[in-house]
């Protein structure tokens, strides 16, 4: 398999980096429409859509999860997951309850109180995808950080298979996590219900959650409304390797993000020009036995590169222009790397952290920054679920010295109802 090969001096590099994914204004007027009809139908226009989209007959009889179908999925799956499950679950609670933020507040001497107040969202809507197929993980990516930030109501969304039915393995997932509000729906129409409600479902703070084109072109216009955790795009991986890393093990790595969609992103990054020739025959050697060998394929020659640095710091610089959701510095030494990468959605670090051990089971969050947006963004944690109040106390003392001065600044900006607010404070003795 032939990927392109670029140095990364070259000013085919940035060619590369800014090729357009599919014109996403194409997408645009369909998803006014959905929300459109959303406004003004509600549930009858969730049910079409779910008709039209998933093959799936949903009414107002089963639109929601009952107690007998989370009952139903644990006799359809097997113990060894619910084993794997559970651990999991037990790793990401753990990672993310380090990440909780304490109110604090701090008195000066004449008795003025500063500080934050941080609560928890109250209500928030996350998004599964489904439909063929299976991602328990995204639901304990998205509920686990909500709900130890200590969010009491989350309403759950994902796509019903043909049948009506959600895959039993997000099921259980929910209910393990103790969900028990999740709706049968996706795609655009589900962001729209849960940004502006329906005549079942309340609508909610914030949204998180990947999912398609759709889905995201829907959050972006819902974002004011409510908030949004990230704009997710394609997924992408970005390795780093030395010469002493596994061919074996890097071409594994980026078909492994390869296989998610065809216009996922994997770069390989190294100094050594005989390794990339070798992670090439690799991935020409794996390809053939995985059973997503067409997307997997599709994706490389399309978005896949190979890129020879100079050095070290040289491939760290191009690592931190692409600012990729996942990073894995295949190196002898991944710490003495690391000061030097600055934009990354995570960081995977050595021959023994793939990229999987993230999406499923380590603790760290895998809604991640895409597209470069790892510049800006961070990973959804508990702070995604979480808002801040600033808490201010003076006291008189601390309003008269402080008084003018403020009634100063207030004067230069021309706002005199400002500098009156505590002129008359001031003069009240």
């Amino acid at each position: 398999m032939k990927l392109p090969r670029i140095k990364a001096s070259s000013p085919d590099l940035m060619t590369f980096l800014q090729a357009n994914y599919d014109d996403m204004k194409q997408y645009e007027g369909r998803v006014q429409e959905i929300a459109r009809a959303v406004r003004e139908r509600g549930n009858q226009a969730i049910f079409e859509f779910n008709r039209k989209f998933d093959g799936a007959l949903i009414d107002e009889d089963n639109f929601r999860v009952s107690e007998e179908e989370f009952e139903a999925a644990y006799n359809a799956v097997d113990d060894e997951y619910i084993f794997a499950l559970r651990a999991a679950i037990d790793n990401i609670e753990l990672f993310h309850a380090r990440q909780l933020r304490n109110s604090w507040m701090e008195p000066d001497e004449r008795g003025c109180i500063l500080g934050q107040v941080f609560r928890p969202l109250e209500r928030v809507g996350i998004y599964v995808p489904g439909g063929t197929a299976a991602y328990p993980s995204s639901v304990l990516m998205n509920a686990i950080p909500a709900q130890v930030a200590g969010v009491q109501e989350i309403a759950m969304v994902s796509p019903p298979g043909q049948d009506g039915k959600m895959n039993p393995y997000t099921l259980v997932a929910a209910n393990e996590l103790g969900l028990q509000e999740v709706y049968k729906m996706g795609g655009a129409q589900a962001i729209f219900a849960l940004a502006w409600g329906t005549e079942t479902i309340k609508k909610v703070d914030l949204i998180s959650g990947p999912g398609n084109i759709y889905v995201t072109l829907a959050k972006k216009m819902v974002y004011g409304d409510v908030n949004i955790d990230m704009l997710a795009g394609p997924s992408e991986i970005l390795i780093v390797a030395d010469d002493k890393a596994s061919p074996t093990y890097a071409a594994a790595d980026m078909m492994s993000q390869a296989e998610h969609d065809v216009l996922a992103r994997s770069i390989l990054i190294s100094t050594n020009s005989y390794f990339l020739d070798r992670v090439e025959e690799e991935l020409s050697r794996q390809v053939q036995t995985l059973s997503r060998q067409d997307i997997i394929s599709q994706s490389l020659q399309r978005y896949g590169a190979l890129i020879l640095a100079e050095n070290m710091k040289e491939a760290c610089e191009v690592a931190n222009l692409i600012a990729a959701e996942h990073l894995e510095l295949m190196v002898e030494n991944p710490f003495e790397l690391l000061s030097l990468i600055k934009n990354a959605g995570a960081i995977f670090m050595g021959n023994y952290s793939p990229e999987p051990v993230g999406d499923y089971f380590a603790g760290p969050n895998h809604i991640l920054p895409t597209g470069g947006t790892a510049r800006f963004y961070s990973p959804v944690s508990v702070d995604t679920f979480t808002k801040a109040s600033s808490l201010i106390y003076y006291s008189r003392q601390g309003m008269k010295e402080d008084a003018d001065q403020i009634i100063k600044l207030a004067t230069v900006e021309g706002l005199g109802a400002h500098a009156n607010s505590l002129r008359l404070r001031k003069e009240d003795e």
